[in-house]
């Protein structure tokens, strides 16, 4: 999922050092399309529990549709020196996976932490046009 330095590298907490979660939020993910999740609840704990050490940032539809709530993990600065690349997150629709994207983001994230093992299981590479949109 992310590259790790073999040299430890201790987070860096400033605003342009952080790392983005980019939530999204256009035609299926959170809405009642997804039953059962109180996405604006969900969202605003994860704003929440990460206020300080990352951007959360909701977004138009990332096209992932079937994929639905999906989340994708961008590296700080220092993450992407150090080999980190965006991790694209599919079906994150409980609190759990939620806080182990905390966990992760709050050791580092891509690039400077290991991801806790359970996250390999919502991890998707989406098409090449669908990350290159994200990327203009």
């Amino acid at each position: 999922m992310s590259r790790r330095s073999r040299k430890a590298v201790a987070p860096v907490k400033g605003a342009a050092a952080r790392c983005t979660v980019a939530v999204c939020r256009g035609c299926c993910c959170g809405t009642p399309k997804v039953p059962g999740v109180d996405h604006a609840a969900r969202l605003e704990d994860l704003r929440t529990s990460l206020a300080g050490i990352a951007n959360v940032r909701p977004t138009g539809c990332l096209d992932a549709c079937e994929q639905a709530n999906v989340m994708v993990v961008q590296p700080s600065a220092e993450g992407r020196k150090a080999g980190g690349r965006p991790v694209w997150l599919a079906l994150v629709n409980d609190a759990e996976a939620a806080r182990d994207i905390t966990a992760w983001v709050e050791a580092g994230g891509p690039g400077l932490a290991d991801p806790p093992g359970v996250l390999d299981l919502y991890a998707f590479r989406p098409s090449r046009r669908i990350r290159q949109a994200l990327d203009d």
